[in-house]
């Protein structure tokens, strides 16, 4: 028998025992359950192996292995099964999508509270809005702290970007009403891409104090990674509190905290590619308080140009298998639903 054959079966055995039970895996599990050819002797020698080798870890409580986040990679990779859904599962999405709606943030409810009940993992929907809509439709100034305001911008599409500007002076909350009145009245219909140019036009003919402002906003654009994200739905927050992972008090505040940050969830669902699903593992989510988690995304274009992008967060020992045929499945609803809303508009 092949000796990397034999590693990677074993390998996938430790990876599949622990993904359905989150108890370290030891020789004799493997011998009795799926490698009943081979000695306890012999599996422990190919187990050391492997965890020189990175794939497994030793938990200082057990005998046993338990992946590391290597393994999960290479599982994803190279191991992972398709996990067909159950009849009852199918239609259960299916039903989801029976209701035509026009509406994202309801479809996008919908979506959330199904998958969350469903996987038992949190399940966040955000929706971008194409570039070509992000087109002003008001914006607000907002004093902070002395010499400081916040800038609020509103697009018709509905996504809001801010930031926190520098300003020369003090502005009297009274005196930034009005500026923001007479730019909102200015600016309105302006594309965001164009918005700088527009900025430094007007700080031409402006007086000392609204040129400060406008010189601070055209200096301090607000972050671009939320520019385009007009709706996000988190379904199931609580549900990950019930993995054995996340028992320890602290590692589960700060966990929830994310959860609660809208920039940060923004941030784990963004990936580098629509209609494509991506799995991020652990250190790959890119963020510290995510370490011991996993999260599959997959995006969607909708019919009116907007991005539906779904992601299920998870222990680093998610279904990996049943994730992604849930996700393929939401895939074929929600295009069936589309192209039934597409039909009865071209109807009328």
């Amino acid at each position: 028998m092949d000796l990397v054959d034999r590693k990677y079966r074993i390998l996938q055995a430790i990876i599949d025992d622990y993904i359905l039970t989150a108890l370290p895996v030891g020789s004799r599990t493997i011998s009795r359950k799926y490698e009943q050819k081979l000695s306890s002797a012999t599996i422990r020698n190919e187990m050391s192996d492997l965890e020189e080798l990175g794939y497994l870890d030793s938990p200082h409580t057990s005998a046993g292995r338990v992946p590391s986040n290597k393994a999960y990679r290479l599982y994803v990779d190279q191991m992972l099964r398709p996990m067909p859904l159950s009849v009852e599962e199918t239609a259960f999405i299916n039903s989801c999508f029976e209701r035509r709606t026009h509406q994202v943030a309801d479809l996008s409810t919908r979506i959330a509270r199904a998958l969350s009940s469903m996987t038992h993992y949190t399940t966040a929907v955000m929706t971008r809005s194409p570039r070509s809509e992000q087109v002003l439709s008001h914006l607000q100034l907002v004093p902070v702290a002395d010499r400081r305001i916040l800038l609020v911008l509103v697009t018709r599409g509905g996504a809001v970007r801010q930031s926190v500007l520098d300003v020369p002076r003090s502005i009297a909350p009274d005196e930034l009403y009005a500026v923001s009145r007479i730019l909102s009245a200015r600016l309105e219909g302006t594309p965001l891409s164009a918005l700088p140019g527009r900025l430094v036009e007007l700080s031409g003919g402006a007086d000392m104090g609204m040129a400060g402002i406008l010189q601070a906003m055209t200096e301090q654009q607000p972050e671009e990674a939320q520019s385009d994200v007009s709706a996000l739905v988190i379904g199931g927050r609580s549900n990950l509190l019930s993995f054995p992972e996340y028992s320890d008090v602290d590692k589960a505040k700060a966990l929830l905290s994310v959860l609660e940050t809208r920039e940060k969830v923004v941030s784990l669902l963004s990936n580098n590619g629509e209609m494509e699903i991506s799995v991020r593992i652990g250190p790959e989510t890119g963020m510290e308080e995510t370490r011991d988690c996993s999260i599959v995304t997959a995006s969607y274009r909708l019919s009116d140009g907007r991005v539906n992008t779904i992601g299920l967060i998870g222990p680093t020992r998610m279904q990996y298998g049943k994730v992604l045929s849930v996700l393929g499945q939401v895939g074929r609803s929600l295009s069936e639903l589309l192209d039934e809303n597409d039909r009865l508009e071209q109807k009328r």
